[in-house]
């Protein structure tokens, strides 16, 4: 693999081909992926590949002890499907849980990613998992540069990292933490991918559950081996809308951030949203924008799809109802609880068509428990079972947004977004892209909103932050607006962390060029095939 562009902060070219691509939060994940585009494999290769090197390059952020999910298009016979790889709850029950355990091993789910990988390159892909694992590997072995948003991380959970061995080895080499720049090595990762290489099911369901279970329970978790064996992948039909003139097709319940884009797109139906303006320039877009975006973000989580639910998830997802909503319209919606940012996505599309469109995650802010085992950092995706305890060994309800948009059958935007405000990045940018004839280039740049942070001690409320870009008159009529409406807001620096990274490939499907420019909120990059 030749050197993939540094990863930095900051604007980003906008890249284009008619051969395939690629665009996620890291050079070297996209660099990975492009290259296995370029020797023939299809997208759902490209993109586990993507994933498995971001479990080296991007620790802070995913983990092999966290979950994944696809959607996936197959362009020859016209079909998608969602494959649901998230975690579980564990089989015995979890009572009187609470923020505080999110830092213990009370907090960690039972894991799905290497299962959903697993099961995603049998049934979509054209390789075999070596060749997906390479990369990951070799980088885990020569190991890379610290680049700046991996140190800010580190820098925050030292205490974390500092007080394992088998993360001192890691991200203490010289015994102190490792600067930006430094190059680190993962030797026990290596191990452990080469191991899942060789012996897939056996060392998973074998040692590694293992090692797992005995580093969870020693510190108050409940997971045993036999939560391994219970768990399943889930192959889901995927939820579907109409947008003006598009349809939309994204994650179903129980993740159910692709319900919550379809139900806010159909309330912005019913606007003419080019008349107001964009949101950067225009105080009523911004406002209702953030009103719709409120109205589903912080409903009642929609925990079950439609093969447990279908008559209450057709009525959420209802043009009526939408209209209903309209006519109700509030700033401070119902109060659930979202949960702490720690997500990535990749989003690519091949030379014949398919479209891989991918979210993993450990779920939590990185290394938040200070738990490792074999290599890598337990998740604390937990922090989902705030929102909505699952009952025992049931799959947590988490608010992904993996998406498809088409005009007359034809994909013209592939997207996804990690973090916290997840489902307002992608809600905003197809906004642009859909309404407002933005490049993507010109939607990734521009100022957006995103969901109010917590912790698990101060709790939620509803509220949004503001990226500071917005025209300043704007932003006044805004902030005045929103306190009479005693609704929190606060002002951020420009292309905040926060509100998310959108993942976007733009589709002519007249030309056949996808165009994708990485969001300069992350490090990442766009590649070509």
């Amino acid at each position: 693999m030749d050197t993939a562009t540094p990863a930095r902060y900051g604007r980003k070219p906008l890249v284009t081909g008619a051969s395939g691509m690629v665009v996620t939060s890291h050079p070297i994940a996209a660099r990975a992926a492009r290259d296995v585009l370029r020797e023939g494999g299809n997208a759902c290769d490209a993109a586990l590949t993507a994933a498995a090197a971001q479990l080296v390059v991007e620790p802070h952020m995913t983990s092999l002890t966290g979950g994944l999910s696809m959607l996936h298009h197959q362009a020859a016979t016209g079909t998608t499907a969602y494959l649901n790889g998230n975690v579980n709850a564990p089989l015995a029950p979890l009572p009187d849980f609470t923020g505080a355990d999110l830092t213990r091993g009370r907090g960690v789910p039972v894991p799905g990613w290497w299962p959903a990988f697993d099961e995603a390159r049998r049934r979509f892909g054209s390789l075999p998992a070596g060749r997906l694992l390479a990369p990951a590997i070799a980088v885990a072995r020569d190991g890379f540069e610290v680049n700046p948003f991996l140190f800010g991380v580190m820098y925050g959970q030292q205490a974390n990292l500092g007080a394992s061995e088998q993360m001192r080895d890691v991200f203490f080499p010289d015994g102190h933490l490792a600067t930006p720049g430094q190059v680190i090595r993962q030797e026990r990762a290596a191990r452990t991918l080469e191991r899942l290489r060789d012996e897939n099911m056996d060392y998973y369901l074998g040692d590694f559950a293992r090692a797992f279970c005995e580093t969870v329970q020693s510190d108050g978790g409940v997971i045993t081996p036999e939560d391994f064996q219970h768990y399943r992948v889930l192959l889901q039909e995927p939820v579907r809308g109409t947008y003006r003139d598009a349809e939309v097709i994204a994650s179903p319940p129980p993740d159910d951030g692709g319900a919550q884009l379809i139900e806010a797109l159909n309330m912005l139906e019913t606007v003419d949203l080019a008349r107001l303006g964009p949101p950067s320039v225009s105080p009523e877009c911004l406002k209702l924008l953030v009103q719709v975006h409120n109205t589903v973000y912080y409903a009642p989580p929609r925990q079950h799809g439609p093969e447990q639910d279908g008559e209450r998830l057709a009525l959420l997802l209802s043009k009526e109802y939408a209209r209903t909503r309209m006519r109700l319209l509030s700033s401070r919606p119902p109060l659930s609880a979202p949960p702490t940012p720690g997500t990535i996505h990749v989003s690519v599309v091949d030379r014949d068509g398919d479209i891989a469109s991918v979210t993993h995650s450990h779920m939590a802010s990185g290394w938040v428990n200070g738990l490792f085992c074999e290599g890598f950092q337990l998740s604390g995706g937990g922090s989902f079972f705030q929102r909505v305890m699952p009952r025992p060994g049931e799959r947590a309800c988490i608010y992904l947004a993996p998406n498809i948009v088409s005009r007359n059958g034809s994909p013209v935007v592939v997207s996804g977004s990690p973090s916290v405000s997840l489902v307002a990045c992608v809600l905003q940018n197809l906004v642009n892209l859909l309404d407002f004839g933005m490049t993507i280039e010109e939607s990734v740049q521009a100022p957006r909103f995103g969901a109010r942070p917590h912790t698990p001690e101060r709790g939620w409320e509803p509220g949004n932050l503001l990226e500071a870009g917005f025209a300043p008159q704007a932003l006044r009529e805004f902030r005045a607006w929103a306190g009479k409406e005693r609704l929190w807001t606060r002002v951020t620096n420009p292309w905040y962390a926060l509100t998310g990274n959108f993942e976007g490939i733009t589709l002519d499907p007249a030309t056949g060029v996808a165009a994708a420019c990485a969001d300069p909120r992350r490090v990442g990059a766009a590649e070509a095939a």
